[in-house]
């Protein structure tokens, strides 16, 4: 029998990898572009800028003259934690879901570090279409987003194949 890698090892290889990668290009930002500045990259399409939201997702909560909303996600990213490591204890073993995990864990990580550092994301990738505009975000966004679809299309499929083997 064929030993496969530790689920851990690859929750946390990959979340380590995201944040990593998340952290190099947050700083080269914040290091060549001002704050409310950026270059195109495609024209009419997609730019590099620097942004700071001291927010949620798409700005919700963001607020720079507060600053509880730190401890908020504080707290939602340690549940989200607990919770992954909980499904990664439970889940039956699958490369893609622990890579998906990995991921979204990696990706949270990425910005509770500028939280806690700055208490603020820095956001810089800025993609819209004419006057069809998506909010700026980051590696770390990527991340979560790309682990949040992998781990759920895993999960929908071991629950169809479960559903599929007791009909």
């Amino acid at each position: 029998m064929e030993k496969r890698p530790n689920r851990y090892a690859v929750v946390f290889a990959t979340a380590l990898a995201w944040l990593a990668l998340d952290q190099a290009t947050k700083i080269a930002v914040t290091r060549s572009i001002a704050v409310g500045q950026g270059f195109n990259v495609i024209p009419g399409c997609f730019d590099i800028v620097h942004v700071l939201n001291h927010g949620a997702a798409f700005g919700f909560l963001n607020d720079a003259g507060t600053t509880w909303q730190i401890w908020l996600f504080l707290a939602a990213a340690a549940l989200v934690f607990v919770l992954v490591m909980r499904l990664v204890r439970n889940a039956p073993y699958s490369m893609a879901l622990f890579l998906g995990l990995g991921s979204l864990i990696g990706g949270a990580a990425g910005n509770i570090v500028d939280r806690v550092r700055s208490q603020a994301v820095t956001d810089f990738l800025d993609v819209y279409w004419g006057r069809l505009h998506w909010p700026a975000f980051n590696v770390a966004d990527v991340a979560i987003c790309l682990g949040v679809f992998v781990a759920g299309a895993v999960l929908l499929l071991q629950e169809r194949r479960e559903r599929q083997g007791k009909a």
